[in-house]
C-alpha cells in the first residue's frame, strides 16, 4: 500500500474494521497507516491470517467493514465470504467486505464480488484513499480501484463474462483451488504444500471433485478445466 499523509477525520465519523491478510508485515503496515483512530476515524478491532481465524474474529467482533485479502490459507477470501454470509445479510448492522489485494486478475475480482464483497481495491492504494473507501463501503457504496472499475462493469455486462456454471458452483472454494492446481499439472505433494494441507486431504478433495463433476481421472479433469478457461 502506498504511504501518504492522512487528513484529520471528522470527530463524529468512526468505523470498526478487521484486517484479514496472511502477511503479518502488511497487516502491521496497514494498521500503522489507517489505524490512528483520532486521525482517520478507523478503529482496527481485529486481525486474521487465514480463513478460520478470519471467521472467528469477524463473528466475535462484528466489525462494520472487513478488509479482505483474496488469497488466504484455508480456502481464500471467497470462503470467508461464504462462511460470513449470514453476517453480510443481517437486517441490522451488516458486516461489509472490501477486498484489498495485490491481484487484479478477472477471476479474483469477479469471485469476491459474486461472493458478496462491496468493492475491490489493489494494494497500491494510498492510505487516504483506503480510508475513504472503507467509509464508502460502510455507507453501502460499491468501491473499486480506478483501473478496475471499467473492467468490472465490462466483465458483468459483456457476453464474454464468465457465465454461471452450475457444475463449478457445486464445488467448494477449496475444491476449486485443488482443481485448478491439478489442471496445471501440480503433483499432490506440491498442492499440499501450496495450500497448507496434507496430501491425504488433497486426495480427498480430488475424489470429491471427480465425483461431483462425474469425471473418471485427472486427465478428464484437466480437459474439463481447460475448456472452461480455469487453468
Amino acid at each position: 500500500m502506498t504511504e501518504d499523509t492522512t487528513t484529520q477525520a471528522d470527530p463524529g465519523r468512526r468505523v470498526r474494521v478487521v484486517l484479514v491478510d496472511d502477511h503479518r508485515m502488511f497487516r502491521t503496515g496497514v494498521q500503522a497507516e489507517i489505524g490512528r483512530t483520532e486521525t482517520t476515524g478507523v478503529e482496527v478491532v481485529g486481525e486474521a491470517a487465514d480463513v478460520d481465524q478470519a471467521v472467528a474474529v469477524i463473528t466475535a467482533t462484528r466489525p462494520e467493514v472487513v478488509l479482505l485479502d483474496v488469497h488466504l490459507p484455508g480456502g481464500g477470501g471467497v470462503e470467508v465470504l461464504r462462511r460470513c454470509a449470514s453476517l453480510m445479510s443481517a437486517p441490522e448492522n451488516p458486516v461489509r467486505f472490501l477486498a484489498l489485494s495485490v491481484s487484479d486478475a478477472a477471476e479474483d475480482v469477479i469471485g469476491v464480488i459474486r461472493g458478496g464483497a462491496r468493492g475491490y481495491v489493489t494494494k497500491t492504494i494510498t492510505g487516504t484513499d483506503l480510508v475513504d473507501s472503507i467509509f464508502r463501503v460502510q455507507e453501502g457504496d460499491a468501491v473499486f480501484s480506478p483501473r478496475l472499475a471499467g473492467f468490472v462493469l465490462d466483465a458483468f455486462a459483456s457476453t464474454d463474462a464468465p457465465p454461471v456454471d452450475e457444475d463449478l458452483d457445486r464445488l467448494t472454494q477449496r475444491e476449486r483451488e485443488v482443481l485448478r492446481l491439478i489442471a496445471r499439472g501440480y503433483a499432490y505433494k506440491e498442492i499440499a504444500k501450496q495450500l497448507f494441507i496434507s496430501v491425504k486431504t488433497v486426495e480427498s478433495h480430488v475424489s470429491a471433485v471427480l465425483r461431483k463433476l462425474q469425471l473418471s481421472n485427472r486427465h478428464e479433469l484437466t480437459r474439463w478445466a481447460t475448456a472452461r478457461r480455469l487453468v
